[in-house]
């Protein structure tokens, strides 16, 4: 019993060797566009010894159901199903010989169909090993149908600035689904709509919505659609239809009489061009001798002060009529003297009375100054004290003109040597005895007043040490700060 055990093991060792050996080799996945071709590989590994190959069943899995595409038997040969038949073949020539080699089983699809997007079986049924299959995922892509187009062929920009679609891109039955962005300098906005098909496929439209206006003609806008690595762009450039936008140039506020070639020109900017152009004058008609070509008016002869007023020019086109206004005024005299058509003749004869002008004003102003300077000199000469006698203070400095001595400096501290011993002792002087305690205090001062001098009674001795005496000063004639004497008479004047 021991020993059958033991082989019973050993046989079933080999058997587990023998399965290990075989193998089934697929890609594990594989994909391709609508249209195109792809080829899923099945070989088979036999084992050694080989097993026996009985049949090759390739099966398509598809939410849980198995749907038997094609087989290779070598008894009953090759045999591909509907709806395969026509687009699926096995690639090896010797699948279908006579006796078969079953080794490789690689078949091909040819215009691939979203419909064989699914899960694929290669099923090997051998004997006695049983069966050994492998799996390969199948994808299939659909390159999505790209278009941009606009919403309408006239895009017309109104008065209410209402929004409104001006193109639209499409990315259609796509799979996997499209990107979509736009790529302008257009201050508009987007939207998105994606619709999902029974097919599996995604269309995608973006619609970009902008206010219509002048500013938006001849804008280009570009869309740019990204399907997995690839970018596809279009592009078109928006033709907006808008009312006439008028100027009117030639008026450069320096009409002036006599001006020669002066024109008014209305410029209109506008989609449609404008067709029509019509002048006319505010509360009034047009002067008479304006000539009109196009859209141009044409002033003949010299300026006057007819031609002022307010000239108004309407523009129109298909889609409205606008205006265009410019207030012109005259003046006698040139803003700018080089205007052209204006005569210099008159300047030239007014250029004498000018310079005239100018150089008597130069002088009157040099009068003045003069006038001015001797003025202030005089100013700073004149006498500026007291013309009262009684104030004059002796030594004071006081001369007449012609130039007196000048008082020697007086000191600012008097020294006197000490008394000698002899001099200290009583002494009679003759004449009556004089007290100087009460006027000690006038012998220090340098100076003391007219009035003080008639009031006391000083000898020489007493004034020894003042100035000499003042010459006399008449009584018309005021001394001044320099030190020379002038009249007061000639002071007034």
């Amino acid at each position: 019993m021991a020993m059958c055990a033991g082989i019973w093991i050993l046989l079933a060792a080999l058997h587990v060797q023998a399965g290990d050996g075989q193998m089934v080799q697929m890609d594990y996945s594989k994909s391709g566009f609508v249209g195109s071709q792809v080829e899923l590989r099945c070989i088979f590994i036999n084992s050694n010894p080989p097993v026996k190959i009985s049949q090759v069943t390739w099966q398509k899995v598809l939410n849980g159901t198995k749907q038997n595409v094609a087989i290779a038997n070598p008894a009953l040969g090759v045999s591909v199903l509907s709806p395969f038949k026509e687009r699926v073949s096995f690639k090896q020539a010797a699948v279908r010989h006579r006796t078969p080699s079953l080794e490789d089983t690689t078949i091909v699809f040819s215009s691939l169909q979203l419909s064989d997007d699914a899960t694929y079986i290669c099923e090997y049924t051998t004997f006695p090993a049983g069966n050994r299959e492998n799996t390969v995922n199948l994808t299939v892509f659909a390159r999505p149908m790209t278009r941009m187009t606009l919403t309408t062929p006239t895009i017309v920009a109104r008065a209410s600035k209402r929004k409104m679609t001006v193109a639209t891109c499409l990315s259609a039955n796509g799979k996997p689904q499209s990107e979509i962005k736009w790529e302008t300098r257009l201050k508009g906005e987007a939207t998105f709509q994606e619709t999902r098909n029974q097919n599996g496929t995604v269309t995608v439209r973006s619609n970009y919505v902008v206010v219509p206006s002048r500013e938006t003609h001849k804008q280009k806008l570009t869309c740019i659609v990204t399907y997995r690595s690839e970018r596809i762009t279009d592009s078109v450039v928006l033709n907006v239809q808008y009312e006439p936008v008028v100027t009117i140039e030639g008026f450069d506020k320096n009409w002036f009489l006599n001006r020669q070639n002066v024109q008014l020109t209305c410029r209109a900017d506008a989609n449609p061009p404008v067709t029509i152009y019509q002048w006319k004058l505010l509360n009034g008609s047009l002067p008479s001798n304006v000539e009109i070509k196009n859209n141009t008016l044409f002033f003949k002869g010299p300026v006057t002060y007819d031609l002022a007023g307010t000239y108004v020019c309407d523009a129109t086109n298909g889609i409205g009529t606008r205006t265009g206004i410019v207030d012109v005024n005259i003046t006698e005299f040139p803003n700018n003297p080089h205007t052209p058509g204006y005569d210099t003749q008159p300047e030239q004869h007014n250029a004498g009375a000018a310079i005239g002008g100018a150089v008597g004003g130069v002088a009157l102003l040099g009068v003045a100054a003069i006038l001015l300077f001797v003025f202030l000199r005089r100013r700073q000469r004149t006498f500026k004290g007291d013309y009262s006698t009684k104030k004059h203070v002796f030594g004071n400095g006081y001369s007449k003109a012609g130039g007196l001595p000048a008082h020697p400096p007086i000191p600012k501290n008097l020294q006197y040597p000490d008394d000698s011993d002899d001099e200290k002792k009583p002494t009679q002087i003759g004449g009556p005895e004089r007290n100087f305690d009460g006027e000690q205090e006038d012998l220090k001062r340098p100076y003391f007043t007219v009035d003080e001098a008639e009031s006391r009674d000083y000898g020489e001795r007493t004034l020894g040490f003042q100035y000499d005496p003042e010459p006399e000063i008449a009584d018309d004639m005021i001394s001044q700060t320099d030190g020379s004497v002038i009249s007061k008479k000639e002071w007034y004047v």
